[in-house]
């Protein structure tokens, strides 16, 4: 999968951002590490994404425009770190809870 990272800036998500992921939790759920996916992987699924998160699963929380097929977007809480994550072809593993 295409796995692309961002945060909670404007820059990011928008002029309207405001710190909620579409799934209604706040962007510090989970120790803000959670990930967007497309409307086919339904919130609460859990993927274990290579070198985030220190290999534990994640949780989708949140949605993107431009979140379509197999593309992800990882959160970090700062925009630098989303910039270092760039942008990574991955295998990502969906595991049960």
């Amino acid at each position: 999968m295409l796995v692309t990272a961002y945060c909670p800036c404007t820059e990011c998500c928008g002029p309207n951002a405001r710190g909620i992921t579409a799934s209604g939790r706040p962007v510090s759920a989970n120790g803000g590490r959670f990930v967007a996916a497309d409307r086919s992987i339904p919130f609460g699924t859990m993927l274990v994404i290579p070198g985030y998160n220190d290999g534990r699963p994640v949780e989708v929380l949140g949605r993107g425009g431009a979140i379509k097929g197999d593309h992800l977007d990882v959160f970090f809480p700062t925009h630098g770190q989303a910039k270092r994550w760039g942008a990574r072809r991955l295998e990502v593993r969906r595991v049960q809870r």
